[in-house]
Order: structure tokens, then sequence, then C-alpha cells
């Protein structure tokens, strides 16, 4: 990662200053320390002069790093401090030490009862959170590292608070000659997007396998995509104007080629020879949702993917991502000064990914997505390990009568 740094002259932006207790142990010294400092220091002080009840500080100082125990053992502590000083003093049975050391008890019992209140929703959060990130992970579901002849790395990057996934959507399925990649940007954000890239990856996947030329299964997706936007259960202001921007691939095993099928998305990129060419649509099909009454077949395009190659999908989130001074992204250039000769998909993917938090510095306006894609010399083994293995049908396992 140092020499994305080293390119660009950045340095890394900040990273998050959220701290714990169980990664700052340290802390834990400073109410300890004034705990000390207090105590010796009203033994020190004149008769007329209390600073016995500062002591509530360290109790109240703990509960902004530490749990509920280590709050109750610090305000024990804080009252044992000021036990000392009241026996010091020989007034522990004056209703002035008394009031004190109520005073510091019943405060420092609330606080350990509002961090334990605190615990308990961070718990549930903690749940929630992994309950939510379980669903995300079913919808978006990860790329293998290699599938076919071809090494596979996803970056993505949610613009929305505590997501993993939002509108950007890309998948990979396998078929008996090849394999077929899918990535699109779902017009929207938060659920309605959501729901609307679960509902053209499931028709992906239902129908990439099948040995349909691009445009028919382009045909398909839309045919699902519109069937679902047109379900009454949709709501929201954006639930009538949805689309989705997609591009279809198609690698065939035994060919130097790559079908593309190109619905409004930014046209993906391919690396070769220390080159970089954008495989442009000749044609492009509408975005995947408009639902045209007489939409015209969709039509794919051919383009060399030699082994060695690699292409470069991503969304508008990453090129349309700006800087300071409102400069777009620059991703053909970047990737192309990344990329070295044989360069493993995952370690280009990470090196752009950083590249672009630089750019922006850490704030993304929207997802933004990248799946590189290497092709790699086909061989025996590798086309048998990777082959889709057909289920046996509902009644071939039946018991005989």
């Amino acid at each position: 990662m140092r020499r994305v740094r080293r390119l660009t002259g950045q340095s890394r932006p900040q990273a998050d200053t959220a701290w714990s207790w169980q990664s700052n142990r340290g802390l834990v010294l400073i109410p300890l320390a004034l705990i000390v400092i207090i105590t010796a220091a009203d033994i020190a002080s004149p008769q007329q002069i209390h600073l016995g009840p500062l002591l509530v500080v360290a109790p109240a100082l703990t509960a902004s790093f530490g749990g509920s125990r280590l709050t109750a053992a610090i305000g024990a502590l804080a009252t044992g401090g000021l036990l000392t000083i009241a026996l010091v003093r020989n007034s522990i049975s004056t209703g002035n030490h008394i009031s004190q050391l109520v005073s510091l008890v019943v405060i420092s019992a609330f606080i350990v009862l509002l961090c334990r209140v605190r615990e308990r929703h961070s718990a549930e959060l903690r749940q929630v959170r992994s309950v939510a990130e379980a669903a995300q992970q079913v919808v978006l579901q990860p790329l293998p590292d290699r599938i076919g002849p071809l090494r596979i790395a996803v970056s993505y990057q949610a613009a929305a608070d505590q997501a993993r996934i939002g509108g950007d959507l890309y998948a990979a399925e396998r078929s008996h000659t090849g394999t077929r990649l899918l990535i699109g940007d779902v017009r929207g954000k938060g659920l309605t997007a959501v729901d609307d890239a679960d509902l053209l990856l499931g028709a992906f996947r239902s129908a990439a396998h099948r040995q349909l030329p691009l445009p028919a299964l382009h045909a398909d997706l839309e045919a699902a995509v519109c069937w679902g936007l047109s379900q009454p259960g949709r709501k929201g202001p954006d639930a009538e104007e949805c689309f989705i921007t997609a591009a279809l691939l198609d690698v065939a095993d035994d060919a130097p080629l790559v079908q593309v099928l190109n619905s409004g998305h930014p046209a993906p990129l391919r690396l070769h020879d220390g080159r970089v060419s954008v495989l442009s649509p000749r044609q492009p099909a509408p975005p995947i949702g408009v639902c045209l009454p007489q939409a015209p077949l969709a039509r794919a395009n051919a383009f060399p993917f030699h082994p060695g190659d690699l292409l470069l999908l991503y969304t508008d989130g990453v090129t349309e991502a700006r800087d300071a001074t409102g400069r777009f992204y620059p991703l053909a250039e970047r990737a192309l000064a990344l990329a070295t000769p044989g360069c493993d998909p995952a370690e280009l993917v990470a090196l752009l990914s950083e590249d672009l938090l630089l750019h922006t510095q850490g704030n993304l306006n929207d997802d933004a997505a990248l799946v590189a894609v290497r092709r790699e010399p086909v061989t025996d083994e590798s086309r048998a390990e990777a082959m889709p293995r057909p289920r046996p049908y509902a009644a071939d396992r039946l018991p005989c009568r």
C-alpha cells in the first residue's frame, strides 16, 4: 500500500479515532492517578479545605472508556480514598464526611448503572449489525478468487454508514463453455436500491448458467426486473422511476475473446501489454428496468481477451468520485500507473481502492465497486475443476418401488 502513497505524493487518510478499553488499557492509570493525587492533596490541605468530593471524577472518567465492572472497581477505590481521608483527619463520624461518602457511593452506583445500560445497547447493536451483514452477504455473495480460467478480485465501498452493500452489484456464474459476469448500478440508494439489486442478481444467477446468448440473457433479465418492478408492494418516491445500468460479460474458456453487452453502464477497461483500452459498445442497450414496450434486441460486442490480460469492471461511483478541487478520479490513468506486468487482481484492486480514498480524502458520495478479472491459460485440470456439476433431478432421488 505504500506504493500508492509514493506515486501520489499523499499520506494515508486519518484512521477512525474511535477507541475502546481493550485497545487502550493504559487509560485506567488516569483515574487511578486522580484518586491518589486527590486523596494526598486533601490530606495535605488545611482542615477547612475539602477536596474529597472531587473523587467522583474517577468513576465518571472511567465510564467513558471502560465497562461497568471496571467503573464499579474505580468507584470502590474512590470510596476507599474518601474513607482514608476521613480516617486520617479523624472526622469519619462527622456529618460532612458521612454525606460525602453517601453521595460518592450513590453517584458511582448511578454511573455503573448507566454503563450497564450502554453495554446492553451495544450488545444489541452488535447483534443487529451481525444479522444485517449476514443478510447483505446473501444478497451480494462474495466472488470466488478463481472461476474457470479467470482470477477475480473485488472491492466494494458503500457510501451509506455501517453498510456493506448499496445499489452497486456484481456476480459471476459458470456455464458449460465459459464464465459469465455481471456488474451493475441501481438508480437510487438505501433499502430500495438493495431490493432492486437483489432482484437483478437473483434473475442473473438463475439464468446465467443456461446456454443463452448474451442478448437472450439480457432479455430474460429485463423481463424479470420489469415484472418485479411492477409488483404492487413496491413503495417509495423512486419506486416508479427505477432502472439498473449493467454490463454483461461472457468469457469463453477456449477462445481469447470476451463478449460484452452494455446497458448504459460505464465501459469496462482492458489492460494489455502496458496499455489500457476502453471496451466501448457500438450500440449500447437501454438500462435494465426501463421496460420499453417495443425495445429492440440488445447486441453484444466481442473484444480480445488473451491470457495475461486484465479486465477492470467498475461503477460510476469510482469514476465520478471527486477530489477537493472537483476533479474526477482518473481510473484508466491510475490503473495503468499502478498495474505491473503479471499484476495480481487482488493487489491491483487493493491499490486502486486506497488510491481512490486518497483522491477523495475518504469521502465517497456514492457506492464504489471494482472488479478485476485476469485471464489465465486454460489447462485440462483447471477446466475439470471449474466445470459445474449438474445436480440430479428430484425424480432421480426417489426410492424405487
